[in-house]
């Protein structure tokens, strides 16, 4: 009877963390036509999936393969919304164990720890080491080759299950159900039955190293999954206390597969260079980008997530205002050939902000500015308006 009232609870629990899952995952997708198909029946089709998950029948569904060209060009496979809620379920229990063993200075899927903080924490680490620019010292900035698609999913399960296990005290689900559910979507083959969207031209000139359809058996995560972005800051854990613990190097960042290393001996970062790319094969079979390596005197600067940080001053990356001109030119086509729907309005408010809410953090007022009047069509004025002086598009009611 006991044991029964323990299941009942629990259950209880996990169809409300369900529901959670549900709307954390509604919160940006909700003019997509699987959300919109998922919401007409939400609480029949939360029930059912909560059924599969109890039952461990759950299976995910076929994902949308697509290619994007900005800010680089990449393959996108977006789950069904359905596994949305599933990937957003397993976040909500993975995220509070994980973020006490995360090093402070990994940046990126974290809370408050976007590429805004990345770029004034690596700006804060040549302050430091430098003694405020009186000192030698030097940065060393390295990138995994391939990142997503080099990794391997069997030593990713057995890194998840292993912590999981030390720390099932501290979980808030059931860990049977939670590593039935990590299996099922670190082991899904999302190249399986995948629904094509675009043309086959689309992946004209991706190399081959950045598609899961080349990534061989058992490698490669998909790039779109919210569980994706969580699983690479896992599958790279113990690296970050390699680095900070065994190698000794106290100014250390990292996001995603793009990590800094700021320190007052030249010589002893080329050593690092050395350890780091050994372990990196030996440990987690991933390669260093031959064409990413930089070391250089701080007085050179470096550039990092999408800033330029220099003496003194940091600026915005000439590469993210082409990409906000590109963006523009690719908005003012859409409302040249016909009226904007809803859908088209807050996409295109979604896209505007982002870039407005990067470039705000720096000098470029002036910038934003003329791209915006001079650049933007006429017919967009219409539909949207700026507020905060340059700083965000509003939907005209």
């Amino acid at each position: 009877m006991q044991n029964d009232l323990f299941i009942h609870i629990e259950d209880d629990k996990l169809l409300n963390d369900l529901f959670q899952a549900y709307f954390d995952a509604r919160r940006n997708k909700r003019n997509t036509i699987n959300a919109l198909r998922f919401e007409i029946h939400f609480e029949r089709n939360l029930f059912e999936l909560f059924e599969e998950i109890t039952t461990f029948r759950y299976e995910p569904n076929p994902s949308i393969c697509f290619v994007v060209n900005k800010p680089v060009k990449r393959e996108i496979f977006a789950a069904d919304f359905r596994d949305r809620v599933v990937h957003h379920l397993l976040f909500n229990y993975l995220s509070p164990v994980y973020e006490k063993l995360f090093i402070n200075d990994s940046y990126s899927c974290r809370k408050n720890k976007g590429t805004h903080y990345g770029i004034n924490r690596v700006d804060h680490f040549i302050r430091s080491c430098s003694d405020n620019y009186r000192k030698d010292s030097y940065i060393l900035k390295l990138d995994i080759k391939s990142y997503f698609m080099s990794i391997n999913r069997m030593l990713l399960f057995h890194k998840l299950k292993k912590e999981l296990q030390n720390h099932h005290g501290k979980l808030n689900g059931n860990l049977a159900l939670l590593m039935f559910l990590l299996e099922k979507v670190i082991f899904n083959d999302p190249t399986r039955n995948c629904i094509m969207k675009g043309k086959k031209s689309d992946w004209a000139g991706l190399p081959s190293g950045k598609s899961l359809f080349s990534a061989g058996h058992l490698n490669g995560l998909p790039i779109g999954n919210l569980t994706s972005q969580l699983f690479g800051n896992v599958y790279l854990n113990d690296f970050d206390h390699y680095v900070k613990g065994y190698l000794g190097i106290r100014y250390y960042g990292r996001y995603v597969d793009d990590f800094v290393l700021v320190h007052p001996d030249k010589y002893y970062l080329i050593r690092c260079f050395g350890m780091i790319r050994d372990y990196l094969k030996q440990e987690l079979m991933l390669d260093l980008h031959p064409d990413k390596i930089y070391l250089q005197h701080f007085s050179k600067g470096v550039k990092y997530l999408g800033a330029v940080i220099l003496p003194y001053r940091k600026y915005i990356a000439k590469r993210t205002v082409g990409n906000f001109y590109d963006a523009i030119g690719q908005q003012n086509v859409i409302a040249r050939d016909h009226k904007p729907d809803r859908s088209e309005k807050e996409a295109f408010q979604r896209s505007m902000n982002s870039y407005l809410g990067i470039m705000h953090h720096y000098k470029t007022h002036k910038i934003r500015k003329n791209m915006l009047f001079e650049n933007l069509s006429a017919w967009w004025w219409n539909h949207v308006f700026l507020t905060g002086g340059c700083a965000k598009f509003e939907i005209k009611n």
